[in-house]
């Protein structure tokens, strides 16, 4: 069976960094795209950074501005780093990965910058 559960969310002030994790179980992360998306209060949900199928590296590891997506094949994760928060950065995080024929979703993690 498929599980998505992302972690690593909080409060962080202004100018500072977070790494949120998705650890997934059952996923084959050659059959499937990887992205992060956000949704803040009042907004739709919006795409952060993806990492499209069939990427030709041992690793993934790409970067997007201020932010960053990697994977662990070893521990079936996908992070995303967060470098430089501002206060239009607070949302509820979203890991997905889709195909075709299916798309995954997890329960998503708050981020809140503050001072």
């Amino acid at each position: 069976q498929v599980r998505i559960v992302e972690s690593g969310g909080g409060l962080v002030q202004p100018g500072g960094s977070l790494r949120l994790s998705c650890v997934t179980t059952g996923i084959d992360f050659g059959d499937y795209g990887l992205a992060w998306y956000r949704q803040a209060p009042g907004k739709e949900r919006e795409k952060v950074i993806e990492a499209p199928r069939n990427i030709n590296a041992p690793r993934i590891n790409i970067q997007s501005g201020r932010f960053a997506l990697s994977t662990d094949s070893a521990k079936n994760t996908i992070e995303l780093q967060i470098n430089s928060l501002k206060y239009e950065d607070t949302a509820v995080y979203y890991c997905n990965v889709k195909n075709q024929r299916r798309s995954y979703w997890g329960q998503g993690t708050q981020v809140t910058v503050a001072t």
